[in-house]
């Protein structure tokens, strides 16, 4: 227990550190490929979003949806990826090869879609190398370059919101 909780520090330490020394500028570029988060158990229609990219003409084969779930043995095929906080060690290190790659995908867009802070979820929003984040949550305003401020029930009006700002900063 006591481990734990020197654990979540030594990740909070290195999420601190990450925010403090992103300095990264959103291009002006148009979205071709598009990366949802997601948190299990707050929200689990993935298929609204992959409608949704069609929706807007994002038709990329790179699209891809995460999941992140507290219970390692969850049937995971309906995300393209699905991580624990298993897949976390010390310092931010990341144990999982399809995380990682994640991490390092550079997504034109990354839209992090949870209500709840959760430190696994803001470790990722961070360190990915997504050049447009969008979230719902105004918890740390340092993980996001958009945030939408919307129940997770209302995912409709989320859906016009980002396509109504997309529009306006020419993202479409």
């Amino acid at each position: 227990m006591i481990l734990k909780a020197f654990k979540e520090k030594s990740n909070q330490k290195y999420l601190n550190k990450l925010l403090s020394t992103n300095n990264d500028v959103v291009n002006n570029d148009k979205i071709k490929t598009v990366a949802v988060l997601l948190n299990a158990s707050e929200f689990h229609e993935f298929e609204v979003f992959r409608g949704y990219f069609k929706e807007l003409g994002l038709t990329s084969p790179k699209h891809k949806v995460v999941a992140f779930t507290l219970d390692d043995k969850l049937e995971h095929n309906q995300w393209n990826t699905h991580f624990s906080p298993k897949d976390f060690g010390w310092k931010g290190k990341i144990k999982n090869t399809d995380l990682e790659e994640f991490i390092n995908e550079p997504y034109d867009m990354l839209i992090c879609f949870f209500k709840n802070r959760v430190l696994e979820l803001d470790l990722i929003t961070a360190a990915s190398k997504a050049n447009l984040k969008v979230g719902i949550s105004n918890e740390d305003n340092r993980l996001y370059d958009l945030i939408i401020n919307v129940d997770l029930k209302d995912i409709n009006l989320f859906k016009q919101e980002l396509k109504k700002y997309l529009h306006i900063f020419k993202k479409l």
